[in-house]
């Protein structure tokens, strides 16, 4: 069986070169040098041993993902950007936990992470300010938080947390203004009723760019059966289509919280008898792929995860490597990907 001296003399580099390789500390390695010492590890068939590894620094080439629910079709899409990001951009690879934004289950992945010598960890949660985080980061976990950013915040200050967000004030607003800008007069914001800081933001913007056009607007929300609504939206928008419907006056421009509420929304509205986008204009926030498939297509305000996703896992890295660098809080434009459920005006 191989060893790192074996791969070292094939690929005609130190063993220190190698193990730099193994783990994942390539950024200021030139692509030849890389691409032999993979070459050789192929030939050879060498396969480290990751548990030797992790006996001897203390940690493993492994970071953590933990997300509401993987069911929701925009935390798989950020799952799989992560999971290159950390791949192809420092050869770590990617363990996923479903929280469904519940205080035990986080904890709880908390513990195993750390048991497994995982020491980065990238969350999708509202409540970073709470015990169990402080906990965990006094146990040494390294965190970025996704879609959470706490401005206004000070409960969350000196967690030593970076923060990455979609600028969800803005797609709000983005949102309003294009139902605005097509002619629609009569907005509503169709959400779950747990707000999670997103949903607050968004909320926030939809209600400023509709008030400083002077038209109407309003929130209509309903209850999920468990926890915040993430792995029911579809069901929720479904039935939210009738309050909708039944408002008077009647909506002409509805902003779903997201993409799955929105196509929700379509399908409740279609069972209904009201058509898309002729009786109401439909927008959603996410932009997930199953948008551009459904008629119509959803029209939605897109974040950019591939470099949000980037970001994230290059703030781990490094913050593991020098834990004394400044923390950031990073809000990412959002941008409009247009389709066939907004009206022409």
């Amino acid at each position: 069986m191989a060893n790192i001296q074996d791969v070292a003399r094939h690929a005609g580099v130190s063993t220190s070169t190698v193990s730099n390789v193994l783990n994942g500390r390539t950024n200021q390695m030139r692509k030849d040098t890389l691409a032999r010492i993979e070459a050789a590890m192929a030939e050879l068939g060498y396969r480290p041993n990751r548990a030797a590894q992790q006996l001897k620094t203390g940690q493993t080439t492994l970071l953590g993902l933990l997300v509401p629910s993987i069911v929701n079709p925009s935390f798989a899409t950020l799952a799989r950007a992560v999971d290159q990001a950390a791949q192809d951009g420092h050869g770590y690879r990617v363990l996923l936990g479903n929280t469904y934004r519940e205080r035990d289950k986080e904890e709880r992945f908390f513990d195993d992470l750390l048991s497994l010598g995982v020491r980065g960890v990238i969350v999708v949660s509202s409540e970073i300010e709470l015990e169990h985080f402080r906990a965990a980061i006094g146990r040494g976990l390294v965190m970025v938080t996704y879609d959470s950013a706490s401005r206004a915040r000070p409960e969350a200050a000196g967690l030593g947390i970076d923060s990455v967000s979609m600028d969800n004030v803005e797609a709000g607003r983005m949102a309003a203004r294009h139902l605005i800008d097509r002619g629609c007069r009569r907005l509503a914001f169709v959400t779950e009723a747990g707000r999670t800081i997103s949903r607050r933001d968004k909320i926030e913007g939809f209600l400023s760019a509709a008030a400083e056009a002077g038209v109407d607007a309003r929130i209509i929300e309903g209850k999920a059966a468990s926890g915040y609504g993430d792995t029911e939206m579809a069901d929720l928008g479904r039935a939210l289509a009738a309050a909708v419907v039944g408002t008077e006056p009647r909506p002409d421009g509805v902003v779903a919280i997201n993409d799955m509420a929105a196509i929700g929304l379509s399908a409740g509205f279609r069972s209904l008898g009201v058509r898309v986008p002729e009786d109401i204009s439909l927008i959603g926030i996410d932009d997930m792929f199953l948008s551009a498939l459904i008629a119509p297509a959803i029209t939605s305000v897109s974040p950019p995860i591939p470099a949000m996703a980037k970001l994230m896992v290059d703030r781990l890295i490094a913050r593991l490597s020098d834990p004394t660098i400044p923390v950031e809080e990073v809000l990412f434009a959002p941008t409009l990907a247009e389709r066939q459920s907004v009206r022409n005006r």
